[in-house]
């Protein structure tokens, strides 16, 4: 049966938080003729102008926090608790980017050279398709949206499936500040009607934020059209713990690195070494730390762990630790003391794993969980 529609189940409960349709061909044709014809007048817009409608669209869009926090947990799960922090985020990157256009986007005039005149001038490409993440809905997307608006672009917005309203939310919120019809439009489409959009010609860029299989879906859907790829993939991301360090400032560090947002960060934390002499004491600070942490639902202001995006993300990293246990690591944190974490859930209680390897899954592959390993290692050389 072919797909017609996208569903958000919230990792809250499992209840169904909205429905979007999926758009059609002539949907599709219209968003990017649209982008394409407005693009040609915005281009020759004064930067001023394209500033003073990013500082109104601020206003407008922080207006709405009181609203954007509590959907945002019901879709992703992050605790109201922290919600606020995305929205910020949002608006200081977005208002800095409005701050710099004029410098950043200024001709740079190279050395005298007898009988050539020489500069740079920065032009815009046409259309930016941003295709968004659902961990971080505003705060990675306005990374790419604002910039390329700023620099004469139009954009066309394809939002994570979990996160649809964010988008809305967007756009709406640029449409009220004067952006001009077309300029910025969301698209909810399937992944085979995104990698039909990437091949339009009228799409000049692509900025995708998200796993190494949809990243390598993106660069295959690119290969053949010789335009600019940006990709932010997943990682395991390490982190050393040197000998002189501050320990209890690190392990806070490394704590809120590893697990905030439920371990689902594009730059969390993956995997720790420490010094021998401070491997013990950090250990200990990082647990105190955890068991701090409250699992629950993410609409209790209490709560600052709520559930991972779906349940099998929390199966994947359950997974992988069992699978380090069976193979000789040790938890240190006992999930018992997290009642919420219960099997087949999105609820997963927080883990710290020692006496680990690098044959283990959680020390070599991506978790994106609330799940760290750590590595004691000699001095710096090893």
């Amino acid at each position: 049966m072919t797909q017609s529609q996208i569903d958000i189940i919230s990792p809250i409960d499992g209840q169904l938080v909205t429905s979007r349709p999926l758009a059609d061909g002539a949907s599709i044709e219209r968003a990017l003729d649209a982008a394409q014809n407005a693009q040609k007048h915005w281009q020759n817009t004064e930067i001023a102008t394209r500033r003073a409608i990013i500082d109104t669209m601020l206003e407008n869009f922080r207006a709405q926090e009181a609203e954007l926090v509590p959907e945002l947990a019901r879709m992703m799960g992050r605790p109201v608790h922290f919600g606020a922090g995305e929205i910020n985020g949002y608006c200081e990157r977005a208002s800095h980017m409005a701050e710099i256009a004029e410098s950043a986007l200024a001709d740079i005039v190279l050395p005298d050279k007898p009988g050539f005149e020489r500069h740079i001038s920065r032009r815009p490409l046409g259309i930016v398709l941003v295709i968004a993440a659902w961990n971080y809905p505003y705060l990675i997307a306005v990374n790419s949206i604002v910039p390329a608006l700023l620099a004469g672009n139009a954009v066309i917005l394809k939002p994570a499936a979990q996160t649809l309203p964010a988008a809305e939310r967007m756009v709406q919120a640029f449409e009220q500040a004067g952006l001009p019809q077309g300029l910025l439009t969301h698209l909810v489409v399937s992944h085979a009607q995104t990698a039909d959009i990437i091949a339009d010609p009228r799409i000049a860029h692509v900025n995708f934020t998200g796993s190494v299989e949809g990243g390598r879906a993106i660069q295959s859907a690119a290969r053949a059209r010789f335009i600019g790829v940006g990709l932010e993939l997943g990682g395991k991301d390490p982190a050393y713990v040197r000998a002189d360090a501050d320990l209890p400032a690190t392990a806070a560090a490394l704590v809120d690195g590893s697990f905030f947002n439920s371990g689902q960060s594009c730059c969390g934390i993956e995997r720790i070494y420490a010094d021998a002499p401070v491997y013990d004491e950090l250990l200990d600070l990082m647990r105190a730390e955890i068991q701090a942490y409250v699992l629950d639902n993410p609409l209790k202001p209490e709560t600052t762990l709520g559930p991972m995006v779906r349940p099998q993300a929390a199966e994947t990293v359950r997974a992988q630790i069992d699978d380090a246990l069976r193979n000789g690591a040790d938890g240190l944190i006992d999930r018992k003391s997290f009642p919420a974490d219960e099997a087949g859930s999105a609820y997963c209680a927080p883990q710290i794993l020692v006496n680990v390897t690098h044959d283990m899954a959680v020390m070599r592959d991506e978790s994106f969980g609330p799940v760290v390993g750590v590595m004691k290692v000699a001095d710096d050389a090893e």
